[in-house]
């Protein structure tokens, strides 16, 4: 019986240190101090955690890219990258986790970041050059403040909000950059002209599920004409 308690607890215990560094954590308001090793753009830094290098992506926010394997460089993503640089160097950085998966699907560190107990992410919200975005519960700790600090720079027209349909719900939209707003639909021209994330040209039709939700970047009169642009329709 002795015995049999005994490895009982030894299971137990072993068991305790599997949850411990599990990526499924029940997480804390703590902060952690930590040296960032690189700044990579305006959401990702390298830092040194636990004695090795890892990437960190910042939670609730996404800024545009500078390097991307698809997108390219985006309007602005030099400039978030160096202010989100100017942040990180100006004090002691720090990083907090929330209650849900510590990792993203790409080995990514998903966490708060402070400097000098500052949140990073809402400076980077305030200056206009970032949006929240890829919000999964439960990491949503600082969502209501995040909205309350982006609704400001909206409000003012400040960085990626200084022309419409550039910060979109599915990321940031170039061409609508330095660019005109898409003329309004007529009667006779109310087809919407959608590119996607993956860069796929997309049109909808009135009365389509999608039709109201879509931003267009550019309205068609027929659905030929929209073809003849390189717009497929939503059934392809």
């Amino acid at each position: 019986m002795k015995k049999f308690a005994g490895l009982l607890l030894l299971i137990t215990a072993l068991s305790g240190c599997g949850l411990v560094d599990s990526t499924d954590t029940a997480g804390t308001e703590d902060q952690i101090d930590v040296e960032v090793s690189s700044v990579i753009d305006g959401d990702t830094i390298k830092i040194m955690y636990e004695g090795k290098e890892e990437t960190v992506r910042y939670l609730l926010v996404d800024t545009p890219e500078t390097n991307h394997p698809r997108l390219g460089e985006q309007p602005l993503g030099k400039e978030a990258t160096a202010e989100n640089k100017r942040i990180i160097n100006s004090g002691d950085v720090s990083i907090e986790f929330d209650v849900g998966e510590r990792f993203d699907d790409y080995g990514r560190l998903l966490a708060y970041i402070y400097v000098d107990g500052e949140s990073v992410q809402e400076q980077l919200l305030e200056s206009g050059m970032a949006r929240v975005a890829y919000v999964y519960p439960p990491n949503t700790r600082h969502l209501d403040a995040f909205e309350q600090v982006e609704q400001k720079a909206k409000d003012a027209g400040t960085g990626i909000w200084e022309y419409e349909n550039y910060s979109t719900s599915r990321g940031f939209n170039s061409n609508a950059y330095g660019g005109t707003t898409p003329p309004a639909a007529t009667d006779d021209c109310r087809i919407k002209g959608n590119i996607n994330r993956s860069g796929k040209k997309i049109y909808h039709m009135p009365g389509e599920g999608s039709y109201e939700q879509t931003n267009p970047e550019e309205w068609f009169c027929t659905e030929q004409e929209a073809q003849q642009a390189g717009f497929q329709s939503t059934g392809q």
